[in-house]
Order: C-alpha cells, then sequence, then structure tokens
C-alpha cells in the first residue's frame, strides 16, 4: 500500500510542482531524452505494426479481467469492489502518467523555440503574413507540376530524403541525434478520420502513426511533423514549424506539401479579403488538390466527433503546460514570420 501512496504521490507532484523549462532542457530534452529516443524507437521500427495498439489493448483487457474478478470474489459486497476497482484505476493512471512523462511527455515543459532561436515579435504583423501567403501561393504554383511527377513510395516506407532533410533540419534548431520512426497505421485509424486527425506520436514506445488515407501530396508533411514529436518537440505549433521547414529541405514533393499545410494556415490567419487574394492568385493545380484534401475528410470525419475530440485535446494540452490548447497548432505562422531565417530558409540560434 505504501508503495501506491507514494505512485500517486509522485504522480501528483510532476503534474502540480513548477520546474524550470532551462532545467528540463538541460536535463531532459537535451539529456536524458536524447538517449531513451533512438533506443524506443529503434525496437518500434524492428516491427511493421503499431506496438502502441498492442500497449492499449493490454491495459484495456487486464483492467477488465481484474475489475470482473473482484466483482465476483466481492460477490454482493459491491462497494468493496468498488473501491479495489477505484484504487487501481487510480494507481495505474499514475504510473501511466509517470512513463508518460519520463518517456516523452517531460518535453511539453521545455524551452519554446522561439527562445533558441532568434525570434523578432515585430515581424509578426498581418502585412507580413500577407507577404508570406503570396509567397506560398508562387511556390505552390511553381512546384505542382514538379510535385506530382514524382514518384510516390509505399505508405509505411521510410523516406530517404525526407529523413536526411528532418536530420538536417533538426540540427540547424539545435536539436540532437534522433532516430525517425517507420510510418504505421493503428487500431485508432477509424477514430482518427472520424475526428480529422492526420497522425499521432505513441509517446510510451516513441512510434510514428498516421492514417492510411493521406494523399500523396499530404504525407510528407504529415509525418515530417510526427518526426518533430519524436525529436522532442512536443508543442503542435513547433511541431508544424518543424515539419514545414523540414518539407522545404527536401524534393520537390517535399516541398509542395509543406507550402500547401503552410498555405492553408496563413489563409486563415488573414483578413477575409486577403485570403481571397491568395485564392485567387492560387493555380488550378494546387486549388484543386486543397480541395481534394477537403473532400477526403468530409468523406469520414464527423463534425460532432471532431468538436468533442478537439474540447478533449485541448484540454490535454493544457494540462499539459501548453497555454494556446488546441490553438497552437496555428502557431507556426507566428513562428514563420517571427523567426530570422539565413540563405535557404535556415533558422538562425539565439546566441
Amino acid at each position: 500500500m505504501r508503495g501506491r501512496v507514494a505512485l500517486v504521490a509522485v504522480a501528483l507532484c510532476a503534474a502540480l510542482l513548477p520546474v524550470p523549462s532551462s532545467a528540463i532542457e538541460r536535463f531532459y530534452s537535451a539529456g536524458i531524452y536524447r538517449v531513451l529516443q533512438p533506443a524506443l524507437t529503434t525496437i518500434s521500427n524492428l516491427v511493421p505494426f503499431a506496438l502502441f495498439d498492442l500497449l492499449v489493448a493490454g491495459v484495456v483487457v487486464t483492467w477488465v479481467a481484474l475489475a470482473v474478478r473482484d466483482a465476483r470474489r466481492s460477490k454482493r459486497r459491491w462497494l468493496q469492489a468498488m473501491g479495489r476497482i477505484g484504487l487501481r484505476t487510480v494507481v495505474w493512471s499514475a504510473g501511466l502518467y509517470v512513463i508518460f512523462l519520463l518517456t516523452w511527455g517531460l518535453n511539453y515543459r521545455r524551452v519554446g523555440l522561439e527562445n533558441r532561436l532568434e525570434y523578432d515579435r515585430r515581424a509578426v504583423t498581418a502585412d507580413a503574413a500577407r507577404t508570406l501567403g503570396i509567397e506560398a501561393t508562387s511556390r505552390l504554383n511553381a512546384l505542382h507540376d514538379a510535385a506530382h511527377a514524382e514518384a510516390s513510395l509505399a505508405a509505411r516506407v521510410i523516406d530517404p530524403a525526407l529523413a536526411a532533410a528532418f536530420v538536417r533540419v533538426n540540427r540547424q534548431i539545435g536539436g540532437g541525434t534522433v532516430l525517425v520512426g517507420r510510418p504505421k497505421t493503428t487500431w485508432l485509424n477509424w477514430y482518427f478520420r472520424r475526428t480529422a486527425v492526420d497522425g499521432m506520436t505513441d509517446p510510451y514506445l516513441l512510434e510514428t502513426l498516421v492514417i492510411d488515407d493521406l494523399l500523396p501530396f499530404e504525407r510528407p508533411f504529415v509525418v515530417a511533423h510526427e518526426w518533430s514529436h519524436l525529436a522532442g518537440i512536443a508543442d503542435e505549433g513547433e511541431a508544424n514549424f518543424l515539419g514545414w521547414l523540414t518539407c522545404v529541405h527536401g524534393s520537390a514533393a517535399h516541398q509542395y506539401s509543406g507550402w500547401l499545410f503552410l498555405y492553408e494556415q496563413v489563409a486563415r490567419a488573414v483578413s477575409r479579403r486577403d485570403r481571397d487574394e491568395l485564392a485567387r492568385r492560387l493555380g488550378s493545380g494546387p486549388t484543386d488538390d486543397l480541395q481534394a484534401i477537403a473532400n477526403r475528410i468530409a468523406r469520414a470525419a464527423s463534425p460532432r466527433l471532431a468538436a468533442v475530440s478537439r474540447r478533449a485535446y485541448d484540454a490535454y494540452l493544457k494540462a499539459n503546460r501548453i497555454e494556446a490548447g488546441a490553438e497552437s497548432y496555428g502557431e507556426v505562422v507566428r513562428l514563420v514570420l517571427g523567426v530570422r531565417f539565413g540563405a535557404d530558409w535556415t533558422p538562425r540560434r539565439s546566441e
């Protein structure tokens, strides 16, 4: 019993006690995690299926089996059975939370990219966003034909060119050695499609999970985004930034995927007038691709379930100290505008 109480106490302290982000950055994100990530992802890469599915199934089946056992043993003593089940649930939740923090979750509390790179808040303006949108349309119009001419790799294969670009860009922002994960589908695929979620990073075994109906021009960015999480970038806006930057440093198809994503984000951030102007500038090819993405999502997504999922994820992010919650996804525009770049979109690191 003392061990259970201690475990719950540790989980509560880990959740509530403030720890300086500089300490998390130095000892965990740039220390323990850089050793742990390649080891866990090496193991998960050995199999083509999602180990996360087995983990979830194992926990659920074991919990149900023990709950049934408690109910049978207690017979008519339902309160006693409920007490045991409730205590076990609390202890297991505490254990899973502590493991989550140790294997990946503490990255939510690390130093943000705007403090690790040269960042100028004054550069984040409406005019700058409009200019960025115009550049995105120009890039998309120029890249469309070449991107569609490139052959697509199998869905579960690591794209070596994308992986090389990711490793290079991760080092540019000050990241360490990271092992990319092979893209996998999951038993949660149906749920992800219904909630308009494109992918997920397994926080326990550090796997890359993506839905099975991504279009070829979506996949590079989605995979690069999830790899960003593997690199310890937990914040969604920062993962979007690193995913986009990875694509920009890749092949024509990768670049197209990154700029297509950023175009959508900028279009949401600018005024309606500017958004209409960007749409007029965009060629028919990229416009058709954006419509294809919208059609893919509409075929499977449930607006009601997606809204519930978004609220739940918003609460999850805020509980993990991401103040913007689900809105952090759109922070990529602010980062692209505010970060200072050198030649060829190379981010400058702060001194």
